[in-house]
């Protein structure tokens, strides 16, 4: 092989070792992309702040529940104000693969709340439904009487409970991070849908409380 052979060949060599690198970061984005997700980052509001693709749990109170539920920014990242609720929202367009990614991170952030609050706040995880089409969710909260860890099983119209954070005092943002797939397989006895059926919240009376970004992901 000549020179001008061998400059080409190793041209050629660079040129295929730089496109495969290329490809492999290409690679691991997309894999990054579809283990993590951001299922809710509270930046999209309806004009008076109510949360876009939530709504009243119940469908009574409405005004209540648009008053009561606000969309706010601080240092540009969205988050969900909550104040004196008494009442859940929902989002059923919520949904992902539990068993694909299982943990479900959130933060939240107590303002203030009643001595004796309980719940002060919630997070219900639905992912199935019964044959009534029924939400089978659990509910994930913040207990002003109940210590963390603690486990109430539910009954045929209400989700089983686990306390992931407790106190009355005010707090700075609080991380949490639960396996929701795991939970309701060790809770529920079978294996939850393929899609997640949805989320929502809810916040007690005379609670003041922040809901932060909502995210899966595989680990």
């Amino acid at each position: 092989m000549n020179v001008e052979k061998r400059i080409i060949a190793t041209w050629a060599l660079i040129g295929l070792t730089t496109m495969a690198m290329l490809w492999s970061g290409v690679a691991a984005r997309v894999m990054a992309a579809e283990s993590h997700g951001i299922l809710e980052d509270f930046h999209a509001k309806e004009t008076d702040g109510f949360p876009v693709n939530w709504k009243n749990e119940n469908g009574r109170n409405e005004a209540r529940a648009r008053e009561a539920y606000k969309v706010q920014a601080e240092q540009d990242r969205g988050f969900l104000a909550v104040r004196n609720a008494d009442q859940r929202i929902k989002n059923k367009k919520i949904e992902w693969d539990p068993k694909a990614n299982p943990v479900l991170t959130w933060r939240w952030r107590l303002h203030k709340a009643p001595a004796g609050a309980d719940p002060i706040a919630v997070i219900y995880v639905a992912l199935d439904t019964d044959l009534l089409f029924i939400p089978v969710f659990t509910k994930y909260i913040w207990s002003g009487t109940k210590p963390e860890g603690a486990v109430t099983e539910g009954g045929m119209f209400s989700g089983s409970e686990i306390v992931v954070q407790s106190g009355l005092t005010a707090t700075e943002w609080v991380e949490e991070r639960v396996n929701v797939y795991e939970d309701f397989k060790r809770i529920h006895k079978h294996e939850p849908a393929e899609k997640a059926w949805g989320i929502s919240l809810f916040a007690g009376p005379g609670v003041d409380v922040d809901f932060g970004p909502i995210a899966v992901s595989a680990q």
